[in-house]
């Protein structure tokens, strides 16, 4: 198992942000690697809640996953297979400098050869994570 964590501050209330994150449809709007992104359980997002997506990158593939955590506006967090990996993927809200501090910690299991090659990969999944995040910064900002 590795893990690692990234933290923004993004200019924009701490609901503004919560709601756009568990609206999980928008992930492919600042998520370079995601192209579709589909609830396919009925109603509102909730513990429970599946989601199915379409990944481009590391290459082409289908994946699924659920709402673990669902606590507006603090706290989300989803499980499931996200690329090679089985990961728990945090998003923790907090009021800070006019804005919301998202700390989105990350924790990635896997196993054969992967296992072994876990702690290079590591490092590169976190750099694509913090880069995605300043995405979704920049995104939320300019819509605000």
């Amino acid at each position: 198992m590795a893990s690692f964590e990234n933290t923004v501050t993004i200019r924009r209330p701490v609901e503004d942000v919560f709601a756009y994150l568990a609206a999980f449809e928008h992930v492919p709007e600042w998520n370079y690697a995601i192209v579709e992104t589909a609830k396919v359980t009925p109603g509102p997002v909730r513990v429970g809640t599946a989601y199915h997506q379409v990944r481009s990158i590391p290459r082409t593939s289908e994946e699924d996953f659920e709402v673990t955590v669902f606590e507006p506006p603090a706290r989300l967090e989803i499980q499931g297979r996200l690329g090679p990996f089985r990961a728990t993927i945090g998003y923790l809200l907090e009021p800070a400098d006019g804005g919301t501090r998202l700390r989105n910690p990350v924790e990635l299991g896997s196993s054969g050869l992967l296992s072994a090659a876990a702690p290079l990969v590591t490092g590169r999944v976190k750099q694509a994570v913090a880069a995605n995040l300043d995405t979704l910064r920049q995104l939320l900002e300019r819509a605000a």
